[in-house]
């Protein structure tokens, strides 16, 4: 992916969480492409810059960010994401660079992993270098001479044989991507996921943008895994009754914190307390009032106290049931 760095460091620590809470989907290989070069001011004294996986995890569980949902949804990222969960007793060697640092069994009882291919990868892996809304032309990388069935092929070898791999996602449907062309391969990727979530067992996890209804009709169409998450809930209360109607979780991310988003605070209220999760998207989407700063598991700690504070519920109470509902969707870890 392409380097934006941000010059400024990561959000303060906040204080210890009540109850620990899960970060249901966040991206550890990506935070270092968007950090500065140097540690700015404030980061803490003697801490390796930039930050491994172990310091990441080490600070999250410092604020009550106990586990994570690593989420590799590209094929690099797929790969890092099943070599970080392999089991040492398989004689695997530590990952290196700067964004690993030696594997642990510590490290890894805190993390599981969702792959799969993203809606803005399958159209580069199907040819298709459409302009979208956005305006921007999509530039294909070497990996994305694997055809788009035989890079699902490989998700799904790669779920298969890693029994710390949870779910198929984030795949889905981004229209502010790509166009018509576009479109197609992106639902016929988001088909061949759903049927493999469905064939493996798996929670499936959704990217959608500016895509609800095609989103939403193809689940009804296909049929959802028992587990459904929309990842990055980006609907509005009526959308989030409809999840509810069908048992689809939303999960709540740094937007919801911003001051315009009052759509997603509405759908916050109208999601049944049994169906929220939580979510950074590190190194994306950080909290107000950090927006614009490298995001991290940590900060869902922000996230949660915005969330607790709208819903005026005792921040321990929805933390309880944002962990026993992400044991649902993932299982135990």
């Amino acid at each position: 992916m392409a380097k934006r760095t941000r010059e400024r460091g990561f959000p303060v620590d906040p204080e210890p969480l009540p109850v620990p809470v899960v970060d249901n989907h966040t991206h550890l290989d990506h935070i270092g492409a968007v950090l500065a070069e140097a540690a700015p001011d404030g980061e803490p004294a003697g801490q390796a810059w930039p930050p491994t996986v172990a310091d990441h995890l080490a600070r999250a569980a410092r604020a009550g960010v106990d586990r994570v949902v690593q989420v590799g949804c590209d094929l690099p990222s797929a790969r890092w994401t099943a070599a970080l969960l392999a089991p040492l007793s398989a004689g695997s060697s530590p990952l290196s660079g700067p964004e690993t640092g030696r594997k642990s069994s510590t490290q890894q009882a805190r993390v599981v992993g969702a792959v799969a291919i993203h809606p803005n990868e399958a159209t580069l892996h199907a040819g298709v270098l459409e302009v979208g809304p956005d305006g921007l032309t999509p530039e294909a990388e070497p990996h994305h001479a694997v055809s788009l069935d035989d890079a699902v092929a490989e998700i799904a070898d790669l779920a298969k044989g890693n029994q710390r791999i949870r779910a198929i996602g984030e795949t889905g449907m981004d229209l502010f991507r790509t166009g018509p062309r576009g479109e197609q391969a992106q639902r016929a990727s988001f088909r061949a996921h759903i049927a493999l979530a469905k064939e493996l067992g798996l929670a499936l996890q959704i990217h959608d943008r500016d895509a609800h209804a095609e989103v939403i009709e193809v689940l009804l169409a296909d049929g959802a895994p028992e587990r459904t998450v929309f990842h990055c809930f980006s609907g509005d209360a009526e959308m989030a009754r409809v999840c509810a109607e069908n048992g689809w979780y939303l999960s709540f991310a740094g937007p919801v914190t911003f001051k315009a988003n009052d759509h997603l605070r509405d759908a916050l209220t109208a999601a049944p307390r049994e169906l929220i999760l939580l979510e950074t998207d590190a190194p994306y989407l950080t909290p107000h009032p950090f927006r614009g700063q490298p995001n991290a598991p940590f900060a869902a700690a922000h996230t949660v106290r915005a969330m607790a504070a709208h819903l005026e519920e005792d921040l321990g109470t929805l933390c309880a049931a944002i962990t026993a509902n992400s044991e649902r969707v993932y299982g135990n870890w």
